[in-house]
Protein backbone atom coordinates (compact mmCIF):
# COMPACT_ATOMS: atom_id res chain seq x y z
CA UNK A 1 0.00 0.00 0.00
CA UNK A 2 1.31 3.87 -0.91
CA UNK A 3 1.01 6.50 1.11
CA UNK A 4 -0.41 8.93 -2.00
CA UNK A 5 -4.01 6.98 -1.98
CA UNK A 6 -4.61 5.90 1.69
CA UNK A 7 -7.78 4.04 2.14
CA UNK A 8 -11.28 5.90 2.63
CA UNK A 9 -12.10 6.19 6.46
CA UNK A 10 -15.34 3.69 7.08
CA UNK A 11 -18.49 5.38 6.99
CA UNK A 12 -20.72 4.97 10.27
CA UNK A 13 -22.27 1.57 8.83
CA UNK A 14 -18.84 -0.22 7.56
CA UNK A 15 -17.40 0.43 10.76
CA UNK A 16 -20.36 -0.66 12.79
CA UNK A 17 -19.75 -3.82 10.68
CA UNK A 18 -16.45 -4.06 10.94
CA UNK A 19 -16.88 -3.91 14.96
CA UNK A 20 -19.71 -6.07 15.27
CA UNK A 21 -17.62 -8.34 13.12
CA UNK A 22 -14.84 -8.44 15.33
CA UNK A 23 -16.84 -8.78 18.62
CA UNK A 24 -18.69 -11.92 16.85
CA UNK A 25 -15.42 -13.63 15.83
CA UNK A 26 -14.35 -14.03 19.28
CA UNK A 27 -17.71 -14.29 21.33
CA UNK A 28 -19.20 -16.73 19.17
CA UNK A 29 -16.53 -19.63 19.64
CA UNK A 30 -16.81 -19.13 22.88
CA UNK A 31 -20.69 -19.32 23.42
CA UNK A 32 -20.78 -22.45 20.75
CA UNK A 33 -18.28 -24.55 22.79
CA UNK A 34 -20.10 -23.57 25.75
CA UNK A 35 -23.11 -24.51 24.32
CA UNK A 36 -21.70 -28.06 22.86
CA UNK A 37 -19.16 -28.57 26.39
CA UNK A 38 -22.19 -31.00 27.76
CA UNK A 39 -21.95 -33.43 24.15
CA UNK A 40 -18.96 -35.01 24.96
CA UNK A 41 -17.63 -33.58 21.87
CA UNK A 42 -16.18 -29.75 21.05
CA UNK A 43 -17.49 -27.34 18.62
CA UNK A 44 -14.30 -28.22 16.42
CA UNK A 45 -14.67 -32.00 16.88
CA UNK A 46 -18.41 -31.82 15.86
CA UNK A 47 -17.56 -29.68 12.88
CA UNK A 48 -14.98 -32.17 11.40
CA UNK A 49 -17.52 -35.21 12.30
CA UNK A 50 -20.83 -32.98 10.17
CA UNK A 51 -18.14 -32.43 7.46
CA UNK A 52 -16.80 -36.09 7.59
CA UNK A 53 -20.78 -37.09 7.34
CA UNK A 54 -21.41 -35.03 4.30
CA UNK A 55 -18.56 -36.45 2.36
CA UNK A 56 -18.32 -38.99 -0.17
CA UNK A 57 -17.81 -42.25 1.78
CA UNK A 58 -17.82 -40.31 5.02
CA UNK A 59 -13.75 -40.03 4.07
CA UNK A 60 -11.56 -36.86 2.84
CA UNK A 61 -8.22 -36.11 2.36
CA UNK A 62 -6.85 -34.06 5.44
CA UNK A 63 -5.82 -30.79 3.66
CA UNK A 64 -9.32 -31.26 2.18
CA UNK A 65 -10.86 -31.60 5.62
CA UNK A 66 -9.00 -28.71 6.89
CA UNK A 67 -9.57 -26.27 4.32
CA UNK A 68 -13.39 -27.09 4.83
CA UNK A 69 -13.23 -26.66 8.39
CA UNK A 70 -11.40 -23.71 8.42
CA UNK A 71 -8.96 -25.18 10.47
CA UNK A 72 -4.62 -25.08 9.65
CA UNK A 73 -3.05 -28.76 8.74
CA UNK A 74 -1.79 -28.62 12.00
CA UNK A 75 -4.85 -28.20 14.12
CA UNK A 76 -6.60 -30.35 12.24
CA UNK A 77 -4.50 -32.85 12.47
CA UNK A 78 -4.20 -32.76 16.32
CA UNK A 79 -8.51 -32.79 16.40
CA UNK A 80 -8.46 -36.17 13.87
CA UNK A 81 -5.86 -37.65 16.35
CA UNK A 82 -8.04 -36.44 19.26
CA UNK A 83 -10.94 -38.33 17.46
CA UNK A 84 -8.91 -41.35 16.44
CA UNK A 85 -8.28 -41.92 20.25
CA UNK A 86 -11.89 -42.07 20.78
CA UNK A 87 -12.51 -44.34 17.87
CA UNK A 88 -14.52 -41.65 15.75
CA UNK A 89 -12.40 -40.90 13.14
CA UNK A 90 -9.99 -43.30 11.38
CA UNK A 91 -6.84 -42.16 9.21
CA UNK A 92 -5.70 -44.18 6.54
CA UNK A 93 -3.04 -43.13 3.63
CA UNK A 94 -4.44 -41.90 0.50
CA UNK A 95 -4.75 -44.35 -1.86
CA UNK A 96 -3.17 -42.25 -4.94
CA UNK A 97 -0.77 -40.25 -3.06
CA UNK A 98 0.96 -42.04 -0.22
CA UNK A 99 1.95 -38.66 1.35
CA UNK A 100 -1.31 -37.56 2.63
CA UNK A 101 -3.88 -38.97 4.62
CA UNK A 102 -7.44 -39.58 4.75
CA UNK A 103 -9.67 -38.99 7.54
CA UNK A 104 -12.80 -41.23 7.70
CA UNK A 105 -15.38 -41.19 9.98
CA UNK A 106 -16.38 -44.47 11.55
CA UNK A 107 -19.49 -46.02 13.09
CA UNK A 108 -18.97 -44.66 16.37
CA UNK A 109 -18.28 -41.06 14.99
CA UNK A 110 -21.36 -41.03 12.64
CA UNK A 111 -23.30 -42.22 15.58
CA UNK A 112 -21.59 -39.43 17.86
CA UNK A 113 -22.59 -37.07 15.15
CA UNK A 114 -26.37 -37.94 14.57
CA UNK A 115 -26.29 -37.93 18.79
CA UNK A 116 -24.62 -34.17 19.25
CA UNK A 117 -26.85 -32.79 16.05
CA UNK A 118 -29.67 -31.74 17.83
CA UNK A 119 -27.37 -29.63 20.80
CA UNK A 120 -25.73 -28.07 17.23
CA UNK A 121 -28.65 -27.37 15.41
CA UNK A 122 -30.37 -25.41 18.54
CA UNK A 123 -27.13 -23.70 19.03
CA UNK A 124 -27.20 -22.86 15.65
CA UNK A 125 -30.43 -20.97 15.86
CA UNK A 126 -30.23 -19.75 19.28
CA UNK A 127 -27.35 -17.91 18.60
CA UNK A 128 -27.09 -16.56 15.19
CA UNK A 129 -29.77 -18.31 12.52
CA UNK A 130 -33.12 -16.64 14.13
CA UNK A 131 -31.53 -13.64 14.58
CA UNK A 132 -31.79 -13.15 11.22
CA UNK A 133 -34.58 -12.16 9.23
CA UNK A 134 -35.50 -14.43 6.46
CA UNK A 135 -35.71 -12.32 3.56
CA UNK A 136 -31.48 -11.30 4.75
CA UNK A 137 -30.71 -14.59 5.24
CA UNK A 138 -29.91 -15.64 1.74
CA UNK A 139 -28.02 -13.10 1.45
CA UNK A 140 -26.08 -12.78 4.15
CA UNK A 141 -25.13 -16.70 3.78
CA UNK A 142 -23.93 -16.06 0.72
CA UNK A 143 -21.85 -12.95 1.10
CA UNK A 144 -20.41 -14.73 4.74
CA UNK A 145 -19.48 -17.96 2.09
CA UNK A 146 -17.63 -15.89 -0.79
CA UNK A 147 -16.11 -14.31 2.21
CA UNK A 148 -14.75 -17.36 3.95
CA UNK A 149 -13.92 -19.08 0.51
CA UNK A 150 -11.76 -15.85 -0.42
CA UNK A 151 -9.34 -16.01 3.08
CA UNK A 152 -9.04 -20.04 2.14
CA UNK A 153 -6.16 -21.01 1.26
CA UNK A 154 -7.22 -23.44 -2.09
CA UNK A 155 -6.24 -27.24 -1.44
CA UNK A 156 -4.76 -29.93 -3.63
CA UNK A 157 -7.45 -32.51 -4.98
CA UNK A 158 -6.03 -36.19 -6.10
Amino acid sequence: MTTDNPPAPLTPDELLLWQSLGRLVHALPRALEDDMSRTGVTMTEFAVLLILSQAPEHRMRMSALAASAGLTPSRITRVVDDLTRHDLVRKERHSKDSRGNDAILTTAGLQMMRQTQPTHLSSARRRVVDQITPTLLPSLAQTLAALADSLSPPTREA
